[in-house]
């Protein structure tokens, strides 16, 4: 191959690889399993799928918002519930009957509706909820199903014979605002302390916007080896989210 032609192959290469926004995990492709009026699921790993529910708001219509589920044999963890009880009724049965599987917990990433407006419908089926501190009393001030079992600053899951974390860094979106983390595949949900690429601020009404960018460097840092991110609303990446979250709150005054 002439020098010409290599520079030629090493420009396209650098072009595609650069060009492709959704990231895969050992060739995985990305694939819909489920899809509904209320929920949408779609496997991204070998073991995690987005569960995808709506929430309609007056600020910013009818909101797609963004969970995660890890499963590992046949135990599974989810992150978030969707935004009413009936979706989540819907995605506790498809998991029990397409995964064949048992919900070992679910961890609620903050306090908003987004993330436990189903809450319900796991304590419904007996399913342990896991909830930061903080967390837990604004879930309680305002009035919300209120998750079981606390935790301060980090906790473990075990899902046969690997583990999922749930980590409290620091505020951003709200003061509560957890990260979960699956190192076998070392695939982030970030939750909406995390940006989608070109997405706005979104809500502040609960948001410390002056600590939000140190939060996500602190997330950057804790978990370098990050391969996947999936924000609270919107596609989901690499660590160019964590990168594109820290700009757009650094220039915040």
């Amino acid at each position: 191959m002439s020098f010409l032609l290599r520079i030629l192959a090493l420009g396209y290469l650098t072009f595609f690889c650069f060009g492709c926004s959704t990231p895969k995990i050992a060739g995985f492709k990305p694939k819909k399993v489920f899809t509904s009026d209320e929920l949408i699921i779609t496997q991204i790993s070998a073991h995690t799928y987005i569960h995808t529910s709506y929430k309609q708001t007056n600020d910013f219509g009818n909101v797609p918002c963004n969970g995660l589920i890890v499963i590992e044999g046949n135990e599974v963890l989810v992150f978030d519930t969707p935004t009413q009880d009936h979706s989540a009724e819907i995605l506790i049965q498809w998991i029990h009957e397409k995964l064949n599987s048992q919900i070992k917990a679910v961890i609620p990433t903050h306090f908003h509706d987004d993330c436990l407006g189903g809450l319900k419908a796991f304590h419904q089926h007996q399913i342990p909820s896991y909830a930061n501190t903080k967390t837990i009393e604004l879930a309680r001030q305002q009035k919300s199903e209120v998750p079981q079992h606390s935790f301060q600053d980090s906790m473990e899951v075990s899902l046969g014979q690997k583990r999922v974390t749930a980590t409290y860094l620091g505020e951003g979106h709200t003061v509560d605002n957890v990260v979960g983390y699956f190192p076998s595949e070392n695939v982030m949900f970030g939750g909406c302390l995390i940006k989608e690429i070109d997405a706005g601020k979104g809500y502040l009404g609960d948001a410390n916007i002056h600590s939000w960018s140190k939060t996500v460097e602190k997330v950057k840092a804790y978990f370098p080896d990050v391969k996947m991110v999936v924000p609270g609303h919107g596609d989901y990446g690499n660590q160019t989210l964590l990168d594109y979250t820290i700009q757009l709150f650094k220039t915040t005054k």
